[in-house]
Protein backbone atom coordinates (compact mmCIF):
# COMPACT_ATOMS: atom_id res chain seq x y z
CA UNK A 1 0.00 0.00 0.00
CA UNK A 2 1.33 3.49 -1.00
CA UNK A 3 1.36 6.35 1.51
CA UNK A 4 0.84 10.04 0.63
CA UNK A 5 4.58 10.65 1.10
CA UNK A 6 5.38 8.08 -1.52
CA UNK A 7 6.24 5.27 0.87
CA UNK A 8 4.60 1.96 1.32
CA UNK A 9 2.98 0.28 4.25
CA UNK A 10 2.53 -3.34 4.93
CA UNK A 11 -0.79 -4.90 4.45
CA UNK A 12 -2.64 -6.18 7.50
CA UNK A 13 -1.04 -9.39 8.68
CA UNK A 14 2.07 -8.78 6.54
CA UNK A 15 5.49 -8.30 8.14
CA UNK A 16 7.93 -5.91 6.50
CA UNK A 17 11.34 -7.30 5.61
CA UNK A 18 13.26 -4.19 6.74
CA UNK A 19 11.94 -4.38 10.29
CA UNK A 20 13.34 -6.83 12.88
CA UNK A 21 11.02 -9.56 13.90
CA UNK A 22 9.59 -9.23 17.40
CA UNK A 23 11.22 -11.46 20.02
CA UNK A 24 9.60 -14.78 20.57
CA UNK A 25 8.03 -15.47 23.91
CA UNK A 26 9.92 -18.75 24.40
CA UNK A 27 13.25 -17.00 23.73
CA UNK A 28 12.49 -14.30 26.29
CA UNK A 29 11.58 -16.88 28.88
CA UNK A 30 14.85 -18.85 28.37
CA UNK A 31 17.47 -18.02 31.09
CA UNK A 32 20.78 -16.49 29.97
CA UNK A 33 23.86 -18.75 30.11
CA UNK A 34 26.48 -17.50 32.55
CA UNK A 35 30.13 -18.37 32.20
CA UNK A 36 31.81 -20.15 29.32
CA UNK A 37 30.54 -23.48 28.17
CA UNK A 38 34.11 -24.82 28.38
CA UNK A 39 35.72 -23.33 31.51
CA UNK A 40 38.99 -25.20 30.94
CA UNK A 41 39.62 -23.42 27.63
CA UNK A 42 40.59 -20.19 29.39
CA UNK A 43 43.08 -22.09 31.53
CA UNK A 44 44.47 -23.77 28.41
CA UNK A 45 45.22 -20.43 26.78
CA UNK A 46 46.68 -18.97 29.98
CA UNK A 47 49.10 -21.89 30.49
CA UNK A 48 49.63 -22.78 26.82
CA UNK A 49 53.44 -23.00 26.98
CA UNK A 50 53.45 -25.03 30.21
CA UNK A 51 50.96 -27.56 28.81
CA UNK A 52 52.67 -27.77 25.40
CA UNK A 53 56.14 -28.47 26.82
CA UNK A 54 55.08 -30.79 29.65
CA UNK A 55 56.33 -34.35 29.49
CA UNK A 56 53.40 -35.68 31.53
CA UNK A 57 50.38 -34.53 33.53
CA UNK A 58 52.35 -34.35 36.78
CA UNK A 59 54.48 -31.54 35.41
CA UNK A 60 51.36 -29.57 34.54
CA UNK A 61 50.00 -30.19 38.06
CA UNK A 62 53.24 -28.88 39.55
CA UNK A 63 53.12 -25.80 37.33
CA UNK A 64 49.49 -25.08 38.18
CA UNK A 65 50.19 -25.46 41.89
CA UNK A 66 53.14 -23.09 41.56
CA UNK A 67 50.78 -20.51 40.01
CA UNK A 68 48.38 -20.75 42.95
CA UNK A 69 45.87 -23.26 41.59
CA UNK A 70 44.50 -25.38 44.44
CA UNK A 71 41.90 -28.14 44.69
CA UNK A 72 39.28 -25.49 45.45
CA UNK A 73 40.26 -23.62 42.30
CA UNK A 74 40.05 -26.84 40.31
CA UNK A 75 36.48 -27.31 41.54
CA UNK A 76 35.50 -24.11 39.73
CA UNK A 77 36.74 -25.78 36.55
CA UNK A 78 34.51 -28.80 37.27
CA UNK A 79 37.34 -31.04 38.51
CA UNK A 80 37.78 -32.74 41.86
CA UNK A 81 41.46 -31.76 42.27
CA UNK A 82 44.48 -30.26 40.56
CA UNK A 83 45.69 -33.61 39.26
CA UNK A 84 42.51 -34.40 37.31
CA UNK A 85 42.52 -30.87 35.90
CA UNK A 86 46.15 -31.35 34.82
CA UNK A 87 45.25 -34.64 33.14
CA UNK A 88 42.60 -32.91 31.02
CA UNK A 89 44.99 -30.12 30.07
CA UNK A 90 47.66 -32.65 29.12
CA UNK A 91 45.17 -34.58 26.98
CA UNK A 92 43.77 -31.53 25.18
CA UNK A 93 46.84 -29.38 24.52
CA UNK A 94 49.04 -30.64 21.65
CA UNK A 95 52.66 -31.31 22.50
CA UNK A 96 55.27 -28.88 21.22
CA UNK A 97 57.79 -30.13 18.70
CA UNK A 98 60.83 -31.52 20.45
CA UNK A 99 63.91 -29.39 19.83
CA UNK A 100 66.31 -31.78 21.43
CA UNK A 101 68.34 -34.41 19.69
CA UNK A 102 66.89 -37.91 19.46
CA UNK A 103 67.49 -39.97 22.54
CA UNK A 104 70.22 -42.50 22.32
CA UNK A 105 69.74 -46.16 22.95
CA UNK A 106 69.72 -47.33 26.58
CA UNK A 107 72.99 -49.19 26.24
CA UNK A 108 74.62 -46.03 24.87
CA UNK A 109 73.43 -43.92 27.85
CA UNK A 110 74.32 -46.37 30.59
CA UNK A 111 78.08 -45.78 30.55
CA UNK A 112 77.90 -41.92 30.57
CA UNK A 113 75.34 -42.07 33.39
CA UNK A 114 77.65 -44.26 35.47
CA UNK A 115 80.57 -41.95 34.77
CA UNK A 116 78.46 -38.95 35.77
CA UNK A 117 77.48 -40.56 39.07
CA UNK A 118 81.12 -41.47 39.73
CA UNK A 119 82.26 -37.90 39.07
CA UNK A 120 79.51 -36.49 41.33
CA UNK A 121 80.47 -38.87 44.11
CA UNK A 122 84.14 -37.91 43.82
CA UNK A 123 83.27 -34.20 43.95
CA UNK A 124 81.13 -34.70 47.03
CA UNK A 125 84.01 -36.49 48.81
CA UNK A 126 86.52 -33.84 47.70
CA UNK A 127 85.83 -31.38 50.59
CA UNK A 128 86.64 -34.05 53.15
CA UNK A 129 89.87 -34.95 51.39
CA UNK A 130 90.89 -31.30 51.12
CA UNK A 131 90.12 -30.73 54.79
CA UNK A 132 92.24 -33.71 55.87
CA UNK A 133 95.09 -32.45 53.68
CA UNK A 134 94.81 -28.98 55.24
CA UNK A 135 94.89 -30.44 58.78
CA UNK A 136 97.98 -32.47 57.89
CA UNK A 137 99.64 -29.36 56.44
CA UNK A 138 98.91 -27.41 59.63
CA UNK A 139 100.34 -30.21 61.74
CA UNK A 140 103.52 -30.17 59.66
CA UNK A 141 104.16 -26.45 60.36
CA UNK A 142 103.52 -26.55 64.10
CA UNK A 143 106.99 -25.19 64.88
CA UNK A 144 106.85 -22.46 62.24
CA UNK A 145 106.15 -18.79 62.83
CA UNK A 146 102.54 -17.60 63.38
CA UNK A 147 102.56 -15.93 59.96
CA UNK A 148 103.37 -19.22 58.24
CA UNK A 149 100.70 -21.12 60.18
CA UNK A 150 98.14 -18.42 59.38
CA UNK A 151 99.01 -18.56 55.69
CA UNK A 152 98.70 -22.35 55.60
CA UNK A 153 95.37 -22.23 57.43
CA UNK A 154 93.99 -19.52 55.14
CA UNK A 155 95.06 -21.47 52.06
CA UNK A 156 93.35 -24.58 53.39
CA UNK A 157 90.12 -22.67 54.01
CA UNK A 158 90.13 -21.23 50.49
CA UNK A 159 90.70 -24.65 48.92
CA UNK A 160 87.99 -26.13 51.15
CA UNK A 161 85.50 -23.46 50.07
CA UNK A 162 86.28 -24.16 46.39
CA UNK A 163 85.86 -27.90 46.95
CA UNK A 164 82.49 -27.38 48.62
CA UNK A 165 81.35 -25.18 45.75
CA UNK A 166 82.30 -27.87 43.24
CA UNK A 167 80.47 -30.48 45.32
CA UNK A 168 77.17 -28.59 45.42
CA UNK A 169 77.25 -27.67 41.72
CA UNK A 170 76.55 -31.26 40.67
CA UNK A 171 74.29 -34.08 41.71
CA UNK A 172 71.27 -33.84 43.99
CA UNK A 173 72.49 -30.63 45.68
CA UNK A 174 72.57 -28.64 42.44
CA UNK A 175 70.13 -25.73 42.29
CA UNK A 176 67.51 -26.09 39.56
CA UNK A 177 65.41 -22.97 40.23
CA UNK A 178 67.96 -20.19 39.79
CA UNK A 179 70.77 -18.98 42.02
CA UNK A 180 68.67 -17.48 44.82
CA UNK A 181 69.68 -14.46 46.91
CA UNK A 182 73.29 -13.42 46.49
CA UNK A 183 73.64 -12.89 50.24
CA UNK A 184 73.12 -16.61 50.91
CA UNK A 185 76.80 -17.29 50.29
CA UNK A 186 77.71 -14.65 52.85
CA UNK A 187 75.56 -16.29 55.54
CA UNK A 188 76.96 -19.73 54.72
CA UNK A 189 80.49 -18.36 54.96
CA UNK A 190 79.79 -16.68 58.31
CA UNK A 191 78.21 -19.72 59.96
CA UNK A 192 80.91 -22.05 58.62
CA UNK A 193 83.68 -19.66 59.65
CA UNK A 194 82.20 -19.34 63.12
CA UNK A 195 82.16 -23.13 63.40
CA UNK A 196 85.91 -23.12 62.70
CA UNK A 197 87.13 -20.09 64.70
CA UNK A 198 84.10 -18.75 66.56
CA UNK A 199 84.65 -20.61 69.83
CA UNK A 200 88.24 -19.39 70.05
CA UNK A 201 87.19 -15.80 69.27
CA UNK A 202 84.38 -15.78 71.84
CA UNK A 203 86.70 -17.22 74.49
CA UNK A 204 89.22 -14.47 73.77
CA UNK A 205 86.56 -11.76 74.02
CA UNK A 206 85.26 -13.10 77.33
CA UNK A 207 88.83 -13.12 78.69
CA UNK A 208 89.32 -9.46 77.77
CA UNK A 209 91.20 -10.02 74.52
CA UNK A 210 92.16 -10.79 71.92
CA UNK A 211 95.71 -9.54 71.88
CA UNK A 212 96.05 -8.95 68.15
CA UNK A 213 99.84 -8.82 68.21
CA UNK A 214 100.25 -12.27 69.78
CA UNK A 215 96.93 -13.91 68.92
CA UNK A 216 97.17 -17.23 67.11
CA UNK A 217 93.70 -18.41 66.02
CA UNK A 218 92.92 -22.01 66.94
CA UNK A 219 90.54 -23.88 64.69
CA UNK A 220 88.03 -26.48 65.81
CA UNK A 221 89.56 -29.30 63.77
CA UNK A 222 87.33 -32.29 64.49
CA UNK A 223 83.99 -30.56 63.74
CA UNK A 224 85.42 -29.03 60.59
CA UNK A 225 86.56 -32.40 59.23
CA UNK A 226 83.21 -34.01 60.07
CA UNK A 227 81.24 -31.23 58.39
CA UNK A 228 83.46 -31.43 55.31
CA UNK A 229 82.79 -35.15 54.94
CA UNK A 230 79.06 -34.59 55.61
CA UNK A 231 78.57 -33.29 52.07
CA UNK A 232 78.43 -36.85 50.72
CA UNK A 233 75.63 -38.10 53.05
CA UNK A 234 73.80 -34.81 52.49
CA UNK A 235 73.78 -35.49 48.75
CA UNK A 236 72.58 -39.05 49.33
CA UNK A 237 69.77 -37.93 51.64
CA UNK A 238 68.71 -35.19 49.21
CA UNK A 239 68.56 -37.73 46.38
CA UNK A 240 66.47 -40.09 48.50
CA UNK A 241 64.02 -37.31 49.39
CA UNK A 242 63.74 -36.19 45.76
CA UNK A 243 63.07 -39.68 44.44
CA UNK A 244 60.53 -40.52 47.15
CA UNK A 245 58.85 -37.15 46.75
CA UNK A 246 58.29 -37.67 43.04
CA UNK A 247 56.90 -41.15 43.67
CA UNK A 248 54.49 -39.74 46.24
CA UNK A 249 53.51 -37.01 43.78
CA UNK A 250 52.74 -39.62 41.12
CA UNK A 251 50.65 -41.70 43.53
CA UNK A 252 48.71 -38.85 45.17
CA UNK A 253 45.29 -37.78 43.95
CA UNK A 254 45.07 -34.47 45.76
CA UNK A 255 47.16 -31.79 47.43
CA UNK A 256 46.06 -32.78 50.92
CA UNK A 257 47.04 -36.39 50.32
CA UNK A 258 50.39 -35.26 48.91
CA UNK A 259 51.09 -33.08 51.96
CA UNK A 260 50.20 -35.90 54.35
CA UNK A 261 52.68 -38.22 52.63
CA UNK A 262 55.54 -35.74 52.22
CA UNK A 263 55.74 -34.54 55.84
CA UNK A 264 56.93 -37.92 57.19
CA UNK A 265 59.49 -38.06 54.37
CA UNK A 266 60.97 -34.71 55.39
CA UNK A 267 61.20 -35.71 59.04
CA UNK A 268 62.73 -39.06 58.12
CA UNK A 269 65.38 -37.58 55.82
CA UNK A 270 66.31 -34.98 58.45
CA UNK A 271 66.79 -37.67 61.10
CA UNK A 272 68.72 -39.82 58.61
CA UNK A 273 71.17 -37.02 57.87
CA UNK A 274 71.47 -36.18 61.56
CA UNK A 275 72.40 -39.79 62.33
CA UNK A 276 75.04 -39.82 59.58
CA UNK A 277 76.47 -36.51 60.79
CA UNK A 278 76.57 -37.72 64.40
CA UNK A 279 78.56 -40.77 63.31
CA UNK A 280 81.03 -38.55 61.46
CA UNK A 281 81.40 -36.25 64.47
CA UNK A 282 82.05 -39.15 66.84
CA UNK A 283 84.59 -40.64 64.44
CA UNK A 284 86.39 -37.32 63.98
CA UNK A 285 86.58 -36.73 67.74
CA UNK A 286 87.89 -40.25 68.29
CA UNK A 287 90.71 -39.66 65.80
CA UNK A 288 91.51 -35.96 66.28
CA UNK A 289 90.66 -35.44 69.93
CA UNK A 290 87.57 -34.49 71.92
CA UNK A 291 86.64 -30.88 72.66
CA UNK A 292 83.91 -29.35 74.82
CA UNK A 293 80.68 -31.23 75.39
CA UNK A 294 78.68 -28.69 73.38
CA UNK A 295 81.07 -28.69 70.42
CA UNK A 296 79.59 -31.72 68.61
CA UNK A 297 76.08 -30.44 69.40
CA UNK A 298 76.89 -27.11 67.75
CA UNK A 299 78.42 -28.86 64.72
CA UNK A 300 75.39 -31.15 64.37
CA UNK A 301 73.01 -28.19 64.59
CA UNK A 302 75.00 -26.33 61.93
CA UNK A 303 75.08 -29.38 59.66
CA UNK A 304 71.31 -29.88 59.89
CA UNK A 305 70.77 -26.16 59.28
CA UNK A 306 72.92 -26.21 56.13
CA UNK A 307 71.23 -29.42 54.92
CA UNK A 308 67.69 -28.06 55.35
CA UNK A 309 68.66 -24.76 53.75
CA UNK A 310 70.12 -26.51 50.71
CA UNK A 311 67.12 -28.84 50.48
CA UNK A 312 64.74 -25.90 50.44
CA UNK A 313 66.84 -24.08 47.86
CA UNK A 314 67.04 -27.15 45.60
CA UNK A 315 63.25 -27.53 45.69
CA UNK A 316 62.53 -23.93 44.80
CA UNK A 317 62.66 -21.94 48.07
CA UNK A 318 66.06 -20.19 48.15
CA UNK A 319 64.71 -17.09 49.89
CA UNK A 320 63.53 -19.09 52.90
CA UNK A 321 66.88 -20.92 53.02
CA UNK A 322 68.78 -17.62 53.02
CA UNK A 323 66.51 -16.24 55.76
CA UNK A 324 67.24 -19.24 58.01
CA UNK A 325 70.99 -18.94 57.53
CA UNK A 326 70.84 -15.17 58.08
CA UNK A 327 69.00 -15.62 61.38
CA UNK A 328 71.68 -18.01 62.68
CA UNK A 329 74.46 -15.65 61.57
CA UNK A 330 72.69 -12.71 63.22
CA UNK A 331 72.40 -14.54 66.54
CA UNK A 332 76.08 -15.48 66.50
CA UNK A 333 77.13 -11.94 65.61
CA UNK A 334 74.85 -10.57 68.32
CA UNK A 335 76.55 -12.72 70.95
CA UNK A 336 79.98 -11.38 69.97
CA UNK A 337 78.67 -7.81 69.85
CA UNK A 338 77.08 -8.04 73.31
CA UNK A 339 80.39 -9.12 74.84
CA UNK A 340 82.12 -6.11 73.26
CA UNK A 341 79.34 -3.66 74.16
CA UNK A 342 79.43 -4.87 77.76
CA UNK A 343 82.92 -3.37 78.08
CA UNK A 344 81.48 0.14 77.80
CA UNK A 345 80.77 2.04 81.05
CA UNK A 346 77.33 1.30 82.44
CA UNK A 347 76.60 -1.57 80.02
CA UNK A 348 78.14 -4.69 81.65
CA UNK A 349 74.69 -6.31 82.18
CA UNK A 350 74.34 -6.76 78.40
CA UNK A 351 77.05 -9.41 78.40
CA UNK A 352 75.60 -11.42 81.29
CA UNK A 353 73.44 -13.79 79.14
CA UNK A 354 76.39 -14.80 76.97
CA UNK A 355 78.70 -15.17 79.95
CA UNK A 356 76.18 -17.32 81.81
CA UNK A 357 75.59 -19.55 78.79
CA UNK A 358 79.28 -20.09 78.12
CA UNK A 359 79.95 -20.70 81.81
CA UNK A 360 77.45 -23.57 81.82
CA UNK A 361 78.15 -25.23 78.45
CA UNK A 362 81.26 -23.58 77.00
CA UNK A 363 81.67 -21.17 74.06
CA UNK A 364 80.19 -23.69 71.63
CA UNK A 365 76.79 -23.24 73.31
CA UNK A 366 76.27 -19.98 71.40
CA UNK A 367 76.37 -21.51 67.89
CA UNK A 368 74.48 -24.54 69.22
CA UNK A 369 71.55 -22.36 70.32
CA UNK A 370 71.66 -20.14 67.22
CA UNK A 371 71.83 -22.97 64.67
CA UNK A 372 69.28 -25.13 66.48
CA UNK A 373 66.73 -22.32 66.53
CA UNK A 374 67.31 -21.54 62.84
CA UNK A 375 67.18 -25.23 61.87
CA UNK A 376 63.88 -25.71 63.70
CA UNK A 377 62.49 -22.69 61.90
CA UNK A 378 63.51 -24.09 58.51
CA UNK A 379 62.08 -27.50 59.40
CA UNK A 380 58.71 -25.99 60.30
CA UNK A 381 58.73 -23.97 57.10
CA UNK A 382 59.71 -27.03 55.09
CA UNK A 383 56.81 -29.04 56.51
CA UNK A 384 54.55 -26.50 54.82
CA UNK A 385 56.54 -25.47 51.75
CA UNK A 386 57.81 -28.88 50.60
CA UNK A 387 54.32 -30.42 50.61
CA UNK A 388 53.25 -28.77 47.34
CA UNK A 389 53.39 -30.35 43.91
CA UNK A 390 55.72 -27.65 42.56
CA UNK A 391 58.36 -28.57 45.16
CA UNK A 392 58.81 -32.03 43.65
CA UNK A 393 59.34 -31.09 40.04
CA UNK A 394 62.69 -29.67 38.85
CA UNK A 395 61.16 -26.69 37.04
CA UNK A 396 57.77 -25.74 35.59
CA UNK A 397 59.16 -25.96 32.05
CA UNK A 398 60.39 -29.48 32.62
CA UNK A 399 64.05 -28.63 31.88
CA UNK A 400 65.92 -29.18 35.11
CA UNK A 401 69.33 -28.73 33.57
CA UNK A 402 68.70 -25.13 32.52
CA UNK A 403 69.90 -23.47 35.75
CA UNK A 404 73.23 -23.63 37.47
CA UNK A 405 74.26 -22.00 40.74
Amino acid sequence: MTTPEGGTTAAPGEVRADRPAPPRKDAAARPLRRGPADPVRTLMHHHQELCARAVDALEIAAGLEAHGVTDRTAARFRHRDVFSLAEELYARVPRAAADAAPAAAPYQEAAPARRSRTVCGALQLLPGAVCVAAVAALASVTGATPAVRTAVGASGLVLLALAVRLGVRSGPLRLRHGTGPRTAGLWVGWTAGYAVYGDWLLGQLLAGGPDLTHAAPRAAVAPTVALAFALAPAAGCAHWFTVRGRRVLAASRGLEELAARVRPLLLAVTLLFLAALAALLLGAEAVLGRGDVSTPVAAAALGVLLFLARLLAVHGFPEAAAAGLASAAALEALALALVLIARLPGLPPLGVPVEALTAVAGPAAVPAVACTAAALGLLVHGLRALTGACAHWPAPSGRPEAHRP
